[in-house]
């Protein structure tokens, strides 16, 4: 997790925030959840759907982990064919059906194609990496025949409920017809339909807001951290100030990800439940490239066993991704070796693109919440999920802990639901309202086609809103852009000089409804602009300058925070500003 805690806490707003003094003036709670990931936030909205009294607290900034560094992908993981994780294959295409229908405003189909060079190549290798979940000797490609059984059976999951086409196959001159920068040697390529989700950091502010508005007495707070437990309170710390308080509760789920046996330890329960690998990704700026993809996913294994993918996300280009072992006490950055890697990876694919570093202008790397493996190989670790059960007596008062191994964004609805059940459960209380099928946020009556979400934006142009504006607005928002319409357009408002993506009194909408702590926070997790390298000097200081009022800030926390953006931006994810003046 990269840190975007100001270390100089002087320079802090030391106002308390409103979410902070919430939980200090009412420090119990049937449930506290640690941990703002999707998986923790998801779990926070079935919970308060339940009338349960549900706290949560993150330590950094909500989808700040492993649910912000994900390949943006919502699949059904074909490749977990091949571990035999038929379970979750099944569960993850049910769900990914289910998100294209509940978040249609983030969730979009993506139609995913496999180049193919071969044939008959990896069968003899294929029942061998079934059953050992090791790759034996020098990894072979797999070839059309194995691709196509893979696919099948893919098609057979996906069945019921199915949203999206079944599988086809295209010969070599049908192939480059489609996709003429593609390796002339390609013998077949097979295309198939799966999901992105293009702001999953959108999405998850999306399903946590969804669980404050469904009960008056869920709370939750980003930049808070538990630091202790004694007895039955947790020791919690507000990041922004340094003040310490307790806070008790029945159930604790640790929801931490990659981090699960740490905050077990800092609770007093050590625990070895984790082993996550890192994955990295670079996202560049490059219309031939982009246009080479036709609109698709290239997804294909590298010669050393790694899963490939190349797709388009906006006007940007994703790639990624890699699995490697780390220490999660170590940095999780993107390496220089790893972008030589990735791009070496688009030269097998399109050798005919030139593409050079400089063409970067973003990258990510996130610690995989994966349990612990010992010698299984990355590519084979589960990628499916256990909730771990740990019970104490302290003072005659039952306290459980819930620890979560595991999950993916794909299954998070899934995962939530098993986890508010096992917490139901403990409290003695029944289930009430499914989150099956229930709609996300902006994605409430979210216009279906290109055509209806033209009229919907006609609707709500002018008054001083251009149709570009709002149309920026329902992407970033859905639905509820209609709310940030209306608190535009309840005062005066002024666009930003240096994007027109964003306005003054949209920043005021963010900072009063979406918890902003930091100002790498808008840059990140509120809009898209780092991803999409937008980053300048320039914005960063109007963003300063806006924010101070409404945060608090005096001057010298203002260049503190442009300082810190942009070490965040330089260290963790490669950005370099040029001239900044704070």
């Amino acid at each position: 997790m990269a840190d975007t805690t100001v270390k100089n806490r002087d320079t802090v707003n030391p106002a308390e925030r409103a979410e902070v003094r919430q939980l200090r003036e009412t420090p119990r709670a049937s449930v506290l959840i640690i941990g703002g990931g999707i998986n923790g936030v998801g779990t926070f909205r079935d919970l308060a759907l339940q009338g349960v009294d549900v706290a949560l607290v993150e330590r950094g900034d909500y989808c700040q982990g492993a649910s912000g560094a994900s390949s943006h992908m919502i699949h059904g993981g074909i490749r977990y064919l091949e571990n035999g994780e038929f379970r979750l294959v099944r569960e993850s295409v049910v769900e990914r059906n289910a998100l294209l229908r509940t978040a249609p405003h983030y969730v979009k189909p993506l139609q995913t194609t496999i180049p193919i060079f071969s044939t008959f190549s990896g069968i003899l290798a294929a029942p061998l990496r079934f059953i050992t979940h090791r790759q034996q000797g020098q990894p072979r490609e797999r070839g059309a025949f194995l691709i196509k059984a893979g696919l099948t059976m893919y098609d057979w999951f996906s069945r019921d409920g199915g949203t999206v086409p079944r599988h086809s196959f295209a010969g070599r001159r049908s192939s480059l017809a489609q996709l003429p920068d593609l390796r002339s040697d390609v013998r077949y390529t097979a295309t198939y339909f799966d999901a992105s989700v293009h702001n999953p950091e959108r999405m998850t502010l999306d399903v946590l807001r969804d669980g404050l508005i469904a009960n008056p007495e869920a709370r939750a707070t980003n930049y808070v951290s538990a630091v202790s437990r004694s007895g039955e309170s947790v020791m919690l710390r507000d990041e922004l100030t340094g003040d310490e308080f307790p806070f008790a509760a029945d159930v604790v789920v640790n929801a931490t990800g990659a981090w699960v046996d740490g905050t077990n330890e800092s609770l007093g329960e050590p625990s070895a439940f984790m082993g996550g690998t890192k994955g990295s990704h670079i996202v560049l700026d490059h219309p031939e490239l982009l246009a080479a993809c036709a609109g698709r996913e290239m997804f294909f294994e590298n010669t050393d066993g790694r899963i490939v993918l190349i797709y388009p996300i906006e006007d940007r280009v994703l790639v990624g991704t890699t699995d490697i072992d780390v220490d999660i006490n170590e940095p999780a950055v993107c390496t220089p070796e790893e972008v030589d890697y990735f791009i070496d990876l688009i030269g097998q694919v399109f050798p005919k693109i030139d593409v050079e570093p400089d063409h970067v202008v973003y990258s990510f790397s996130g610690v995989r919440p994966l349990p612990r493996h010992d010698e299984t190989q990355p590519g084979f670790v589960s990628r499916d999920y256990r909730i771990e059960k740990r019970e104490d007596r302290v003072a005659g008062q039952s306290v459980t802990t819930l620890s979560l191994v595991g999950g993916k964004w794909t299954t998070f609805r899934a995962l939530s639901e098993h986890m508010t059940n096992d917490v139901l459960e403990v409290l003695g209380k029944r289930r009430t309202v499914s989150t099956a099928g229930l709609a996300i946020g902006g994605g409430v009556d979210f216009p279906k086609t290109p055509s209806a979400q033209k009229a919907w934006v006609m609707t709500h142009s002018g008054d001083g809103l251009s149709a570009e504006r709002v149309e920026g607005l329902l992407t970033r928002y859905g639905t509820r852009a209609a709310e940030v319409i209306d608190y535009l357009r309840a005062d005066t408002d002024e666009d930003f000089a240096s994007t027109p993506e964003l306005s003054r009194r949209e920043l005021a909408y963010m900072v009063k409804h979406e918890q902003i702590g930091h100002l790498i926070d808008v840059l990140i997790r509120r809009t898209s602009l780092a991803f999409r390298g937008l980053v300048t000097p320039e914005l960063l200081r109007e963003l300063g300058q806006t924010l101070a009022p409404l945060l608090g800030w005096d001057e010298e926390t203002v260049r503190t925070e442009i300082a810190h953006a942009e070490q965040i931006l330089r260290d963790w994810h490669k950005v370099e500003l040029k001239d900044l003046v704070a």
